[in-house]
C-alpha cells in the first residue's frame, strides 16, 4: 500500500509540480515556532468551524423554501421529517455561535500576543475582513428559520441604516428588496448568504492564510524566529508545521468535537442564546414581539448602539459609535506603540486596559441581552433603567478608551527585556 501510495504520489507530482510545491510549502517546510501554546488552537478550529458552516449549510438548502409562505414550514419538515435533518440543522445553528466564540478567542490571542503588529499588519486587516464577512453572513442568515425574532431582528437592524444621511433610506431599501421585509428580502438575503458571502469568506481565508505563511507565525514571545538560522536557512526556533502541529491541533479538534457534540445533542438552544424561543413562532408582520435583541454574538455593539442618546430625532449618534466600535480594530497595528508585542514583556498599563475591555465587552455583551424596560431588574445597586442606562454608557466610554488612549499607554508602560530567542519549557 505505501508503495503504491508513493506512486501515485509521484504520478500526480509529474503532471502537477505545483501541488506538491505548495504542500511542502505550507505544510512541511513551513516552520512555526516551537512555543505554541493553547491559544493557538483557535485559528485550526475557525477553518474546521468553516468547514462544517459549509458542509451542513449545503444538506439544508436540500430542504430549504426560500419563501415567506413556505420558509419556517420548511424548517419545521428539516427538524421533523427529513431523515437525520434535526441534527443538520443543529449543527449549523450551534456552529454559528462556535464561529463566532471561537474567532473572538483567535483575536483575544492576536491583541495578548501582538499579532497585529509589523509585520503582521497585512494578516490582520485581511483577519478584521473575514471578520466582518462572518458578521454580515451571519446576518443575512439569521432572517432565513422565517421565525418572529429573525423576522423584527432583520427588521430593526436593517431600518438602523435609515439613520445615515443621504443614503440611509435608499441603502436600506436596497438591501430589503422592497419597503419592508418581505419575500424579496428573504430571497436576498438567501442569495447573500449561501453563495456571495461564502465566496468572500473563503478567498479571504486564503489570503489570511498566504500572508500569514509568508511573513511567519507570531508565538507568545513575540520573538522572530527568521533572526536566527541554520547552515540550511531553517529556523533555529522553528520546527515543520507538518506534523508537529498537525497532531498537537488532532488534539484540539478532538477536544471541541467532545464540546460541540456535547451543546448539540443537550443543549442544542444554548439556553436562549444559540435559537430563542421566539424563533420558533412562524413571522407575524402585524404581531411585534415583546422584546426584540439580537443574537448574542452582536449584543455588545447593540448595547452601545442603544447606550449613546439620539440627536435631532435621529439615530445616527449610535448607529456611528456601533460603526466604530467594529471598525476600530482595523487601526490596531498602528494604535499600539508599545516596543514589545507580547503581553508577557508588557508593563500594568497594558495588562489593566485590556482587563477592564474584555469586563467592558462581556458587560455590553450582557446588557444588549436584555430590553431596556427591563433594565430594572438589575437589583437595588442599580435602582432603575436610567441607572442601567449610565451603566451601559460607562462601560461603552471604557471600551472606546481602551483603543483612543492606547497610543499614550502603550508608548509610557513599563516593558521587560525581550529575549533574543523564543522561551520553551
Amino acid at each position: 500500500m505505501a508503495s503504491r501510495m508513493a506512486a501515485l504520489r509521484d504520478w500526480i507530482d509529474a503532471r502537477m509540480p505545483t501541488l506538491g510545491e505548495e504542500y511542502r510549502k505550507h505544510l512541511t517546510e513551513y516552520y512555526a515556532p516551537k512555543n505554541f501554546n493553547f491559544w493557538y488552537y483557535f485559528g485550526s478550529l475557525a477553518l474546521l468551524v468553516l468547514v462544517i458552516q459549509i458542509v451542513s449549510g449545503i444538506f439544508l438548502t436540500m430542504n430549504y423554501k426560500p419563501d415567506a409562505a413556505l420558509a419556517f414550514g420548511s424548517v419545521e419538515y428539516i427538524m421533523r421529517d427529513v431523515p437525520g435533518g434535526w441534527i443538520i440543522r443543529y449543527i449549523h445553528s450551534t456552529g454559528a455561535s462556535a464561529f463566532f466564540i471561537i474567532v473572538y478567542l483567535h483575536m483575544f490571542r492576536g491583541l495578548i500576543y501582538g499579532s497585529h503588529r509589523q509585520p503582521r499588519e497585512l494578516v490582520w486587516l485581511f483577519g478584521m475582513l473575514i471578520y466582518l464577512a462572518l458578521m454580515a453572513e451571519a446576518f443575512f442568515g439569521y432572517l432565513l428559520p422565517w421565525g418572529q425574532m429573525s423576522y423584527w431582528g432583520a427588521q430593526v437592524i436593517v431600518n438602523l441604516f435609515n439613520a445615515i444621511p443621504y443614503i440611509g433610506p435608499d441603502l436600506a431599501l436596497w438591501i430589503r428588496g422592497d419597503y419592508v421585509v418581505s419575500d424579496a428580502t428573504l430571497n436576498r438575503f438567501f442569495a447573500f448568504h449561501v453563495i456571495a458571502i461564502p465566496l468572500v469568506l473563503l478567498a479571504l481565508v486564503v489570503v489570511h492564510l498566504l500572508a500569514l505563511h509568508d511573513v511567519g507565525s507570531n508565538n507568545p514571545d513575540g520573538v522572530e524566529i527568521k533572526k536566527h538560522k541554520d547552515a540550511s536557512g531553517r529556523p533555529l526556533d522553528g520546527i515543520p508545521f507538518h506534523p508537529y502541529y498537525t497532531v498537537k491541533d488532532i488534539v484540539g479538534v478532538v477536544v471541541f468535537l467532545a464540546i460541540f457534540a456535547f451543546v448539540m445533542f443537550f443543549v442544542p438552544n444554548g439556553g436562549g442564546y444559540f435559537l430563542e424561543s421566539n424563533n420558533f413562532i412562524p413571522a407575524n408582520p402585524l404581531q411585534t414581539p415583546a422584546e426584540i435583541a439580537p443574537v448574542w454574538y452582536f449584543t455588545p455593539y447593540y448595547s452601545i448602539l442603544r447606550a449613546v442618546p439620539p440627536m435631532f430625532d435621529s439615530q445616527f449618534p449610535g448607529v456611528l459609535a456601533m460603526g466604530v466600535a467594529v471598525l476600530i480594530f482595523f487601526f490596531l497595528p498602528w494604535l499600539d506603540r508599545s516596543p514589545v508585542k507580547s503581553i508577557r514583556y508588557r508593563g500594568p498599563l497594558f495588562k489593566i486596559a485590556l482587563a477592564v475591555f474584555v469586563a467592558s465587552f462581556f458587560v455590553l455583551g450582557y446588557l444588549g441581552t436584555v430590553p431596556t424596560n427591563a433594565w430594572g431588574q438589575f437589583g437595588a445597586w442599580l435602582g432603575d433603567a436610567q441607572r442601567a442606562t449610565v451603566v451601559a454608557r460607562i462601560f461603552s466610554t471604557l471600551y472606546f478608551l481602551f483603543f483612543f488612549l492606547m497610543p499614550w499607554y502603550t508608548a509610557h508602560d513599563r516593558t521587560k527585556p525581550v529575549p533574543d530567542r523564543v522561551t520553551a519549557h
